[in-house]
């Protein structure tokens, strides 16, 4: 959609990467939002361009081109904004020169692993509706016992305490010990949803990580470490989502084309700058 079309602020300023819609949502009912110095009142106001738009007083740059990037977010870090019980967030652990940016979906505080950022609100929104059918994976180290035969009925999706879960790909990887270690692709991404799903098969999560968002894969990336999705991939990636148009029905499948692909590192560190992405995940 042009710049120049009618559209409502909410998702002018989502795409201008300012907050996801939600947030700026609660930023207008702050009177945070004004437009020649008046408080807006509603976030279906129609504008055509972000002339004149200010945001706590300072004016809203016209958006740029969509960027994309992969964070290995430590556990122990909120993907929140801020926190009032002061804990650490995500922003507190980001390399300094990065654009602002707005995580995809969230991570919660114990899980760690690959957390995409992007600079516009509308491509987030885009990567977490259930309906564009984008699968995460996870492995999860858990104490506990559970069989092959246990975790392939969650192709069908499963219901704990009211809530349904979707398809689920899950697979056991090995088991060290106590440990069991299992392989999780979803389309869903439901709050807790990994930790929940094998809390019911009666395993206790030890840790758990993300490897994969779609596409884009953790690689290499050290802890605390971000690199830059290639411009033309992105682009061919949101080409792709355009043409599914709808909700995905099946569930995910195993194939070459699954295969997530390896960002390039934004040059955070001298070391970060020189390493490549060709190595596959780290297995802890």
């Amino acid at each position: 959609m042009s710049m120049n079309e009618p559209q409502r602020i909410a998702k002018l300023l989502a795409r201008a990467g300012i907050a996801s819609r939600r947030e700026i949502e609660r930023m207008i009912e702050d009177r945070r939002i004004a437009i020649d110095g008046v408080p807006i009142e509603t976030p279906a106001t129609i504008l055509t361009s972000l002339t004149g738009v200010t945001v706590d007083g300072k004016p809203v740059a016209p958006p740029k081109a969509a960027k994309l990037f992969c964070f290995h977010k430590p556990s122990g870090v909120l993907t929140a904004e801020r926190d009032p019980q002061g804990r650490r967030t995500i922003y507190d652990v980001l390399p300094k020169g990065l654009p602002r940016v707005v995580p995809v979906g969230r991570l919660d505080l114990n899980t760690e692993g690959l957390l995409l950022l992007t600079t516009d609100g509308e491509l987030k929104r885009q990567l977490e509706l259930p309906s564009t059918g984008v699968v995460r994976s996870y492995r999860a180290r858990a104490y506990g016992n559970v069989s092959q035969a246990q975790l392939e009925e969650l192709i069908h999706g499963i219901e704990i305490d009211g809530v349904r879960y979707g398809s689920i790909d899950a697979n056991l990887e090995r088991r060290t010990g106590a440990n069991t270690w299992v392989e999780m692709r979803l389309t869903e991404g439901k709050n807790r949803e990994v930790r929940r799903v094998l809390e019911h098969l009666g395993l206790r999560v030890s840790r758990l990580i993300r490897t994969s968002y779609g596409p884009f894969g953790l690689g290499d990336l050290e802890r605390g470490e971000v690199a830059e999705i290639d411009r033309n991939q992105l682009f061919m990636f949101r080409q792709s989502l355009a043409k599914q148009g709808g909700p995905k029905e099946k569930s995910p499948e195993r194939g070459p084309s699954a295969a997530p692909s390896s960002p390039r590192r934004t040059p955070s560190s001298p070391a970060a700058a020189k390493r490549q992405h060709s190595r596959p995940p780290r297995r802890p």
